[in-house]
């Protein structure tokens, strides 16, 4: 059988049907390559949109730092710490409180009027975890320590006397109380006020005896050296009768008694809550500096007394009221406590 060579188109035509499958396997390749390069695209754009955006980045007042910002101040707190004659120890307590947990700031009332403070020498030693803030004072007054300083920026003040050593898991535990009850003082000393026959308040600790109600351990008062304390307060200070601001400068004592007042009268409830402390001491003995507490001069109490009712006439009645709920991090709330603090 012989074979008879077929013309030149028809060579043409089989080489044409020859490259057909090459031709059928670049198409799909170009369509896999089309649909990788799809697929690249859209996960190039998912990624985009997670990314941070560059015009939010140079923007110090986008929304995402100042979310960032406003839980890191409304889950912290600001320590405001007054002192005197006290450097040795108020080095010491910085370095105690600067691990503290949810610390934002400490701020230092330096009320030794033109003497340089410990600064230079805190920062000498850094750095530091939490920053510290000195701020001199033109006049050595009791309130100063209650001005509203531009360099705070939490909600909640931690209040401490420059002898109070107070542990981190008193703090962390106060704190978060106070989280619950963000209107009112959460501390660890309390005080009461009575009322005499005469009708004269006097001032003073659970020895005292609260007519009409019992044997219950009753306080109508809590320091705030020792105390949190929504920092809204300082201003509400500030805006309070001249005749307050005057009978604290006069006596060079009671602008905690006052800060009591405000709050009870600004909230209809007590003023605030005793926390038990686990572990916390006073360290004045310890001083080298030779500045006794106001609470050791023979007429502390009676000037307390005095306040009291001096406050009661400025504001035209007593807006403290009872308490004698006491919490504690080993079973909380109860009362008719027996500790005497």
């Amino acid at each position: 059988m012989s074979l008879v060579p077929r013309s030149t188109e028809d060579g043409e035509w089989c080489c044409h049907i020859c490259k057909l499958p090459g031709r059928v396997m670049g198409i799909r390749v170009l369509r896999f390559s089309l649909v990788v390069v799809l697929v690249l695209l859209l996960v190039a754009g998912a990624l985009t949109t997670l990314l941070p955006n560059a015009r939010e980045d140079k923007m110090p007042t986008s929304r995402r730092e100042i979310k960032s910002q406003s839980k890191s101040t409304l889950d912290s707190f600001t320590l405001i710490m007054q002192t005197y004659n006290r450097t040795d120890l108020l080095l010491r307590l910085l370095n105690h409180y600067q691990a503290v947990p949810h610390l934002h700031k400490v701020i230092v009332v330096w009320n030794n009027v033109g003497e340089k403070g410990p600064e230079a020498l805190w920062n000498s030693l850094g750095p530091h975890p939490v920053p510290v803030i000195f701020k001199p004072q033109a006049t050595n007054r009791m309130r100063n320590r209650l001005q509203v300083f531009p360099e705070l920026e939490t909600s909640a003040v931690l209040m401490v006397d420059d002898d109070m050593l107070i542990s981190a898991q008193d703090l962390a535990f106060a704190f978060s109380v106070w989280q619950q009850f963000p209107d009112q003082i959460v501390g660890f000393v309390p005080r009461k006020h009575v009322s005499t026959s005469s009708g004269i308040y006097s001032y003073g600790g659970f020895e005292l005896h609260t007519p009409g109600f019992g044997d219950g351990d009753q306080y109508s008062v809590v320091l705030i050296g020792a105390s949190f304390f929504n920092s809204k307060y300082l201003e509400l200070f500030q805006r309070q009768p001249a005749a307050v601001h005057a009978l604290i400068d006069e006596t060079e004592n009671c602008d905690d008694i006052a800060m009591n007042f405000i709050i009870a009268k600004h909230t209809g409830k007590t003023s605030g809550i005793f926390v038990k402390p686990v572990n916390m001491g006073n360290l004045e003995k310890e001083t080298t500096g030779g500045h006794s507490g106001m609470w050791h001069r023979a007429e502390h109490f009676l000037q307390r007394s005095y306040c009291i009712n001096k406050l009661v006439n400025i504001y035209d009645g007593m807006p403290l009221k009872y308490s004698n709920i006491m919490i504690s991090q080993f079973g909380f709330p109860y009362a008719n406590h027996k500790s005497k603090m």
